[in-house]
């Protein structure tokens, strides 16, 4: 394409078959933007484009990434606010036929499948390494491996007890990350051989939500509000977890580590090997069908399991009771 749209905290520059996107450092562009520097989206990422009116004279061009293209949307999965938006461009309005025709040819550049979930992430993850410091310990990730060394002012007995944990990326089924905007938020590593915990410690490694979460319609345990406890107190005895705070794990800290977690994870061990282990045939015991399909939710969130074989797999599982 070869054309060129700044915008505010931003550029993006169009190539044959992707776009770059520059970030700018100024005070008033967010920490997250600052942190990205700058990320190049093949269009092969891309599901859709729009564009709509802005506030205050302003126009939004706006690039909608495939699930499963990206790790750094897939571990905020739908976290982020709308100014933190990296698919997000604010331009000026007399510059809306320019993005017009933008967004226009970026349509017409749009992969055959772009309504399909990606197979594999498109969408380079920030590059290690990579560390930040929580509330209950610091974190740090190599590139091989995950280093949590807990604080003495704010972990917990249980965590001292453990020790400072070390993981590798080929130890790990995925990653949950809740935003530090949020109350209690983390960010949680998920084991592969995930071992509970005693559940009066709130919940286990594979169980993120504790015990007497809540369920939906169907009887499936569903997350927690942002705002409800038994999800921190999981994370606060969770030796492979660490607490976010005011001041710790901000977001253009955190998210970017747990992108560039997911993808090594990702890289490592492909979800349609994964996902089968936790979905195999079993009891039918309704109890039983809702630990599955939770732990099935766990590897969705973390980008493990596509859209697509989240939805299959629970309406087969759903199909057992």
């Amino acid at each position: 394409m070869g054309d060129v749209l700044a915008g505010i905290h931003a550029t993006w520059e169009f190539d044959t078959d992707s776009v770059l996107i520059r970030f700018e450092r100024g005070l008033r562009t967010p920490k997250l933007f600052q942190s990205l520097r700058e990320r190049r989206i093949p269009y092969a990422a891309l599901s859709s484009v729009t564009l709509t009116p802005g506030k205050r004279g302003t126009v939004v061009l706006r690039a909608v990434p495939r699930a499963g293209a990206d790790p750094l949307v897939e571990a905020a999965s739908g976290q982020l606010k709308e100014g933190c938006d990296p698919y997000r461009l604010v331009l000026p309005a007399e510059r809306e036929g320019l993005a017009e025709h933008c967004a226009q040819e970026l349509r017409a550049l749009l992969d055959p499948a772009y309504d399909e979930p990606a197979d594999r992430f498109l969408v380079a993850a920030p590059e290690a390494p990579m560390h930040f410091k929580a509330y209950d310990g610091r974190a740090s990730f190599d590139g091989e491996r995950i280093s949590f060394r807990w604080s003495w002012t704010g972990a917990s007995s249980a965590k001292w007890k453990a020790g400072d944990q070390t993981f590798r990326v080929s130890e790990l089924a995925g990653i949950v990350w809740r935003s530090p905007e949020a109350l209690d938020g983390y960010l949680r590593l998920i084991p592969r051989t995930a071992a509970p915990l005693d559940p009066r410690a709130g919940g286990s490694l594979g169980d993120p939500l504790g015990p007497g979460c809540r369920t939906d319609a169907d009887g499936v345990p569903v997350a927690d509000a942002p705002g409800e406890s038994p999800a921190a107190r999981a994370a606060d005895q969770d030796p492979a977890a660490v607490l976010f705070g005011l001041g710790y794990g901000p977001v253009h800290e955190s998210l970017p580590f747990a992108a560039a977690v997911l993808e090594s994870v990702r890289r490592t061990q492909p979800a349609p090997a994964a996902a089968p282990a936790l979905v195999s045939a079993g009891r039918r015991d309704p109890a039983d069908i809702a630990e599955r399909i939770h732990h099935l939710g766990e590897l969705h969130r973390a980008g493990l399991v596509t859209d697509a074989e989240y939805s299959a797999k629970k309406a087969q599982l759903l199909a057992e009771l």
